[in-house]
């Protein structure tokens, strides 16, 4: 599956052909560089290893120069793996750039959401709030937890209060609408999670591919 790392930039507004006005968001995507290749007989499954972003050699740690230097590799911050099917060919020392996406094709962009802090059942989990009125001192709290003297606990997952946001989000079937490879950036029509500088994940669509 066609897939390239980036960084979102923010969104904007161009306009098509026919003169609609068309919002998108901004993704830098420098070139991303083939690591290693997975191979059913070493690791059990075909894969390309890619990294992304230069990484300063006095930043690395022994086992992190040890794996590049292993796959004669340059230094990259970040690295993930593209499952490879028969069709799909790549080779060590690779680029991949925005040139290789094609303009009109649907994609899917995964990312780390805005955090948002400790909140409330209320707003993490949309509970209704308690009675406002005849002396209620139960309005925003969390109702019961455990019902009588069975279980006598709180079951695992009970949905509550606690940390809301920074979480792996994908939106899917996103229409890419430009590719300007002399600025290394992809025009994607609508929002993308993360906030501006955030990673995030581009590749073609797996469902509703034209």
């Amino acid at each position: 599956m066609k897939t390239i790392l980036g960084r979102k930039v923010g969104m904007t507004q161009i306009f098509s052909e026919e003169g609609a006005l068309i919002p998108v968001t901004v993704v830098e995507a420098e070139p991303n560089t083939v690591i290693r290749i997975k191979t059913v007989e070493t690791d059990g499954y075909e894969a390309a290893q890619i990294g992304f972003e230069d990484l300063k050699e006095r930043r690395a740690n022994k086992p992190t120069k040890g794996h590049f230097a292993r796959w004669n590799a340059p230094l990259k911050k970040h690295l993930t793996e593209i499952r490879l099917d028969g069709n799909e060919h790549y080779e060590p020392g690779q680029l991949i750039t925005v040139a290789d996406f094609e303009a009109g094709k649907k994609v899917d962009v995964i990312g780390i959401s805005k955090g948002k802090g400790t909140q409330g059942n209320i707003k993490r989990h949309g509970h209704h709030r308690g009675p406002m009125t005849h002396g209620s001192k139960h309005k925003r709290l969390a109702g019961a937890l455990a019902a009588g003297t069975y279980p006598s606990r709180v079951f695992k997952g009970n949905a509550g209060p606690g940390r809301m946001g920074r979480e792996t989000v994908t939106i899917q079937n996103l229409e890419l609408i430009k590719v300007v490879p002399e600025r290394n950036a992809l025009l994607i029509k609508g929002a993308i999670p993360g906030k501006k500088g955030g990673l995030v994940r581009v590749r073609y669509a797996i469902k509703g591919r034209e």
